[in-house]
């Protein structure tokens, strides 16, 4: 992982988009003002604070097309204490995000 930097608000904006779908108030979903990219930020996973090693399953993953047409997945996974844990995305041929996602643009599984 790389060094911590503040959240930006686009990824606040489609984790709470992602809750609320899923019906769960972001209110209850605290989110730390610092994050960590993982692989150098490339397709735009970040660590959301909680614990790796207590991972306890994906919130909700939504599918999202990329600008150079290729599908993402990204899913959004909680620890065992229910606080979030990553925003994980997940381009299918490992090529870097081009364009991030806005709420809609994203489309539920």
């Amino acid at each position: 992982m790389n060094q911590r930097r503040p959240i930006r608000e686009q990824e606040v904006a489609l984790i709470h988009h992602m809750l609320q779908h899923v019906q769960l108030n972001p209110a209850d979903y605290p989110i730390d003002e610092l994050v960590e990219e993982y692989e150098g930020g490339k397709m735009g996973s970040i660590s959301l604070g909680g614990n790796p090693e207590a991972y306890a399953g994906d919130v909700v993953q939504v599918n999202y097309i990329d600008s150079d047409q290729t599908p993402v997945v990204i899913t959004l996974t909680k620890d065992e204490h229910n606080r979030l844990l990553d925003l994980d995305f997940w381009k299918v041929d490992f090529s870097k995000l081009l364009e991030y996602p806005t709420p809609e643009k994203v489309v539920f599984q």
